[in-house]
């Protein structure tokens, strides 16, 4: 991504999406305002992503703020970088202690989630995540917290795609390859693909297990390694500027005309999954949120509208992911006035709030479990050429419910998906 495109993202404002008044606001008009922590990643391997959430939640408090703020008082952004995870907990616990947020939003990498996570039970200070997990490989190390709310469980858009594996390709394959981001995310990623190819008797034999650090930028000796053993498909859990430099230079390489491509989280780079390089029939998620989802809602229409004339880029699921978290804590706050009496809620009444409703996100209803894990839509699909763009869009768009497809709280993931009747897609 372009300098310039970077300061676009940051730019972002006036969002003109209407937003629910409060009738009790007048009685905070006067108050200062709600300051609100954000931990952005704005550099490296992480600044699309971060960015994109960044500008959403900028674009997310303008519009709460010109609609009267959250019961009369103003939002406040205070931005510190999401960095290494003790980087991250020194910001969080500065965001805490010292800049008296009433909350603090977003972080992406799930080693960052694992050490922010106790340290917002510690502090007693909300913490709403955009996607970081707060998961140790499948197994959840936080079980029941109190005011941390996580991400999604990493494995559900792996189980989505290898329930579309299964259905189109099963007795066309043989051969699988493993091309995975060399952290927690990625071995979450191939352990699930690799328990469903079981699950459903695919008789496939794994023939490559490659890793790419985080912050590779030449693939060339992947591409061979891959293209030495031939397999019919690859499962490549790539999500970083990684990648579309993997699809342009395996296309270079003639390996995306000779293997079937499965990359569950690509979406993360869809502006740069040209046509030009990124084959037609290859499976691509979105994770929660897709611009041109089937039956796209006022909201999201309005803000792909904005965000495209803003950066002339297409926004990708981290605008969702930062969306639904601070409108989720926004819709706790006012639920939770209307039992106070006219006092500002407390963290605990916020809390109670949140975990009993839903609101309208940009990928659609979104939730949080008891266990402060998300419900919400994901979108994948198979790339296709025939759009107006420059890029790759997917049809036909699979849409999946996490009700269906993420493991129970307290479930041993690999046992449950092993029981499990998973719907049919359609």
């Amino acid at each position: 991504m372009s300098a310039q495109s970077r300061r676009n993202f940051l730019k972002l404002s006036g969002g003109a999406f209407a937003l629910g008044s409060f009738a009790g606001a007048p009685a905070f008009a006067q108050s200062p305002p709600v300051k609100i922590g954000v931990l952005a990643a704005r550099s490296g391997v992480l600044a699309s992503i971060g960015e994109c959430a960044l500008a959403t939640v900028q674009w997310w408090a303008d519009g709460v703020n010109k609609a009267g703020g959250i019961l009369g008082r103003k939002v406040e952004l205070v931005v510190e970088e999401e960095g290494n995870p003790k980087e991250t907990a020194e910001r969080f616990r500065k965001l805490a202690l010292r800049d008296n947020v009433e909350m603090v939003t977003g972080l992406i990498s799930t080693g960052s989630g694992l050490s922010v996570g106790p340290i917002a039970e510690e502090l007693k200070t909300i913490w709403m995540s955009w996607d970081a997990t707060t998961q140790k490989d499948v197994e959840e190390t936080l079980p029941n917290p109190k005011y941390s709310f996580r991400s999604t469980d990493n494995e559900v858009e792996g189980l989505m795609a290898s329930l579309l594996t299964v259905k189109h390709f099963k007795g066309k394959i043989k051969t699988v390859a493993n091309l995975g981001t060399d952290y927690s995310y990625g071995r979450n990623m191939w352990e699930t693909f690799m328990a469903m190819m079981k699950k459903y008797d695919m008789g496939v034999t794994p023939v490559a297990d490659l890793w790419v650090k985080v912050g590779t930028t030449d693939l060339t000796t992947f591409v061979a390694s891959l293209q030495q053993a031939k397999p019919d498909l690859i499962m490549s859990s790539l999500l970083f500027t990684d990648a579309f430099i993997f699809v342009k230079q395996a296309h270079a390489a003639g390996l995306t005309g000779a293997s079937k491509l499965v990359m569950p989280a690509g979406g993360f780079q869809l502006n740069e999954m040209k046509k030009q390089y990124t084959p037609e029939g290859m499976i691509l998620g979105h994770n929660s949120m897709y611009f041109e989802a089937p039956n796209a809602s006022p909201l999201l229409k309005e803000f792909v509208a904005y965000y495209r004339g803003k950066t002339g880029l297409f926004p990708h699921v981290e605008a969702d992911r930062a969306y639904s978290a601070v409108e989720s804590w926004k819709a706790g706050v006012e639920k939770a006035a209307k039992q106070t009496s006219g006092k500002w809620p407390s963290k605990d009444d916020i809390i109670k709030a949140i975990e009993g409703i839903s609101v309208e996100s940009l990928g659609g209803t979104f939730s949080y479990r008891p266990d402060h894990i998300p419900d919400c839509n994901f979108y994948m699909g198979f790339t296709t050429h025939n759009n107006p763009y420059d890029i790759v869009t997917i049809s036909p768009v699979e849409t999946l419910n996490t009700r269906d497809y993420q493991k129970p709280a307290g479930a041993d993931f690999f046992k449950w998906i092993q029981a499990k009747q998973f719907p049919n897609l359609s």
